[in-house]
Order: C-alpha cells, then sequence, then structure tokens
C-alpha cells in the first residue's frame, strides 16, 4: 500500500494523488462507487470498469448483518464476494451511528443548517434516552449499541471490534470506527469522549 502526491495547485490546498493497493490503483480525486451491500445499485461490476471506476465502497454495519462479515470472508474478501477485481474500501459503521441514532425519524442530515432542527443529540449523558425516542443506537464512551433495523437484534460495535468485521471483509482501504455527530447537537457534545478514544 502507497500513497503519493503527484500534484498540487499553488495557494490552495487542492492536490492530486496516488493510491496503490494490491488489488490496482486509484488516481486521486477519485469518484469511488457505492457498493453499500457489494452493490453498486443498478450497475454490474463490468459497467463500473467500462466507466472508469476505480474502487468500490462497502458498509461495514450493513455487510455485518447481511451476509455476514464471516461469510465474505470465505468468499475471499468483498471484492471477490461481489466479483469486483479492483480496489475496495469499506466504511467503519460510524455514519449509522448518526443515521440510525440522532437522525432516525428526524428531519436531519450530516449537512443540515443547526437552525432546521431542533434535535440535539443527548444519547450519552441521557442514558438510554435514544431508545425512548425509538432510535437504533446508543452511544457510549466505549462504542456503539445498535439495534439492527432488519430484526431488532442487539449488536456491539467498538473500535476493536469495527477494524476486526473490516479485517473480515478484507478491502483494501479501511476506516477507523468514528461517530458522525449530528450538526444539531451542541457544541460540548461534537468533541466527546468517543471520538477522543477512537482517535487515540
Amino acid at each position: 500500500m502507497r500513497f503519493a502526491i503527484k500534484e498540487r495547485v499553488p495557494g490552495t490546498l487542492a492536490r492530486r494523488g496516488r493510491i496503490e493497493t494490491a488489488h490496482g490503483v486509484i488516481e486521486t480525486p477519485a469518484f469511488v462507487g457505492a457498493a453499500t451491500k457489494a452493490t453498486v445499485k443498478t450497475l454490474t461490476p463490468a459497467e463500473l470498469r467500462e466507466l472508469g471506476c476505480p474502487a468500490v465502497l462497502g458498509n461495514t454495519y450493513h455487510l455485518y448483518l447481511q451476509p455476514g462479515d464471516a461469510l465474505v470472508r470465505e468468499a475471499g474478501g468483498v471484492g471477490a464476494f461481489m466479483n469486483w477485481a479492483g480496489p475496495t474500501v469499506t466504511d467503519s459503521g460510524g455514519f449509522q451511528v448518526f443515521s440510525l441514532g440522532a437522525a432516525f425519524g428526524e428531519k436531519v442530515s450530516k449537512l443540515a443548517n443547526v437552525e432546521q432542527t431542533k434535535s440535539p443529540q443527548k444519547a450519552r449523558s441521557e442514558g438510554d434516552e435514544a431508545n425512548a425516542h425509538g432510535k437504533l443506537v446508543t452511544v457510549d464512551e466505549e462504542g456503539v449499541t445498535f439495534r439492527s433495523h432488519i430484526d431488532g437484534s442487539s449488536h456491539r460495535f467498538t473500535p476493536e471490534r469495527s477494524m476486526q468485521i473490516q479485517t473480515n471483509l478484507g478491502a483494501d482501504i479501511i476506516f477507523a470506527f468514528d461517530e458522525c455527530t449530528s450538526p444539531a447537537a451542541d457544541k460540548e457534545y461534537q468533541p466527546s469522549p468517543m471520538c477522543h478514544h477512537q482517535a487515540g
């Protein structure tokens, strides 16, 4: 695995780079296919290649629930599982902390104007408030407890568990487990203990 900056735009942060992985090269910036459940909706892997897609991104939370990271590992990793020969990336499951937690059932996105919503994120400080309001996530300083959106079963993600699942998924690039906080959360919540724990 190698990354090199090939060109910079003077006076800006813009740059062009090259990521070399075991399954191919990604020239950055890159438009990566969102293969949430090991498939890019409406497109086959062959069509992705024809379009010049350099890599695909799988979703750790969704692949963990279905078909399961152990099954994907047995198939040779997410690339082999979906018949994709190029580079693969998996996220950490961190976005689902937001989408199934603070944002669940609310009119708020990760880019929302704070004035548009009155749904501050308080699950950590008020125990099981998330469950009391029908949320599917409870956050604490060590990780996150999810209730499956499929069958309601309980699952626990910690930074270590996210890494284990992503290793099983066999992606070329994996992400550290994070919490995508709500833009409606107060200033004190943003630099949260969970964020500090995961960064360390």
